[in-house]
């Protein structure tokens, strides 16, 4: 997949059908809205572009917002390849951005990326005002020169998939409808560092982990995850806790996983663990005796979760 930003557009782009949006995520009614575009470009003998932006477009208009992220940048490219898209221009938001109307804003996409064919989420709007709809956007299209068509929703099991019910459901920690939703586990990597050594004490030693970009977690809780470790060529079984800690009267979020039966120095190195199942929620335990005890069950349970879905713990990781 190409990758286009807006400071370094070349000027010999190939005509485009093309969707807009943030695509936090890239969940299954991205994909299905992608799916959509590139029938329209096969029709059409165009290349498929998804036109999305640098930053959360609230971060613009609200100084005070903080973007509660399913992907990371990098993740969110990965996961638009993988869809299928030829090509992905990321506008660089700014308010000058904000305020552009409608119709401005079609014409950006016409002279700037070549977009002939605009297909739009059905729930999408666009333009300062965000009064005008679709109608609107076809009337505007047809004045420079872009067929505009909308989308039709995405829904599994009576649920419309959309980013913000994906947060709902991570929130609660259901993450079976969440990962149902986003077509994949839900996803938390960065680099192991030192932690508080507890877990070591306690006979499970657990990975600290420091994510290196911001992404929503969770609900508190331990959760079953597969572990993919840097350097590693099978996913893992594992246990996942978030929370405070409060057996140990933390403060501070920390995300800590127990990687079963494995050994090794994971210090410093880069860790991914896709979250499938919540256990528990997270509890204060009055002794570590008791605490010790509730990991044992976790990880038995969590096994027991594994060999019912035909798990192993050395199962292939294909990147």
């Amino acid at each position: 997949m190409r990758i286009i930003h807006s400071d370094n557009i070349p000027n010999a782009l190939p005509e485009a059908a093309a969707t807009v949006g943030f695509f936090d995520g890239v969940h299954r009614g991205h994909q299905h809205l992608i799916g959509q575009v590139a029938c329209e470009a096969e029709k059409r003998g165009l290349q498929t572009m998804v036109v999305t932006f640098d930053r959360h477009p609230r971060q613009v208009l609200q100084s005070d917002f903080q973007p509660l992220l399913l992907t990371s940048f990098e993740e969110k490219m990965e996961r638009l390849e993988k869809a299928g898209v030829d090509c992905c221009t990321v506008l660089h938001f700014t308010t000058e951005m904000a305020a552009m109307t409608a119709t401005d804003f079609i014409g950006l996409l016409y002279r700037e990326l070549r977009v002939r064919c605009l297909v739009v989420g059905y729930d999408n709007r666009f333009g300062h005002n965000r009064e005008e709809g679709f109608e609107d956007y076809v009337r505007h299209g047809a004045e420079q020169g872009v067929e505009v068509l909308q989308s039709t929703p995405f829904s599994v099991e009576g649920i419309r998939v959309s980013s913000s019910a994906i947060r709902k459901m991570l929130a609660r920690g259901d993450m079976e409808c969440a990962n149902m939703c986003l077509g994949r586990p839900y996803t938390l990597d960065g680099r192991v560092v030192e932690g508080f050594q507890q877990g070591r004490r306690l006979g499970f030693p657990t990975a600290n982990l420091l994510m290196e970009e911001a992404k929503m977690l969770p609900a508190s809780g331990a959760y079953v995850a597969r572990a993919h470790v840097e350097g590693d060529r099978v996913a893992r079984r594992a246990v996942t806790n978030i929370g405070t800690r409060p057996t140990f009267n933390g403060k501070a979020m920390a995300i800590e996983t127990y990687v079963i039966d494995y050994e090794g120095d994971l210090y410093g190195k880069h860790l991914m663990v896709e979250l499938t199942h919540r256990l528990r929620e997270e509890r204060r335990f009055e002794s570590t005796v008791l605490l010790a005890e509730q990991l044992r069950e976790d990880v038995r349970h969590a096994n027991a979760i594994f060999d019912e879905e035909g798990g192993s713990s050395c199962d292939v990781f294909h990147i």
